[in-house]
């Protein structure tokens, strides 16, 4: 298993329709563009893969890393050119997910916009469904 990317945060969605689209997570300009910079010198890995583990003070939480290959169980987002596979165990936790990417003077993320979170903790990083 591969070391994590980079940093995401988890965001709360509220009063958001739910648009109807066949893929289980949305990418932003933003967030395509990250990831086709982290993949250009990487010839190796076909995409990153998202998944959730147990840990942080509510319960779960995001992981990316790179992946070289596709399991049979992952869901696979084609967008834009990139490639972002969901490992099987994410795939309920995501559904209706925008995934961004947000760069500023303190920090750089991925953030899930996800209208499925009933509750975060303080620093954003963990939540429950």
């Amino acid at each position: 298993m591969s070391a994590p990317v980079v940093r995401a945060t988890v965001r709360a969605v509220t009063k958001r329709k739910l648009l109807p689209t066949r893929a289980a997570l949305t990418l932003t300009p933003s967030a395509v563009n990250k990831i086709k910079q982290l993949l250009q010198n990487k010839p190796e890995y076909i995409g990153l893969k998202v998944g959730v583990r147990t840990r942080g003070c509510n319960g779960l939480s995001y992981t990316l890393e790179y992946t070289k290959e596709k399991a049979q169980a992952d869901e696979e987002v084609l967008q834009d050119g990139v490639r972002v596979l969901i490992e099987k165990k994410a795939q309920l936790t995501l559904l209706g997910t925008e995934m961004d990417y947000v760069e500023n003077k303190l920090s750089s993320e991925f953030i899930f916009n996800n209208p499925n979170i009933k509750g975060t903790c303080g620093c954003g990083e963990s939540f429950n469904i």
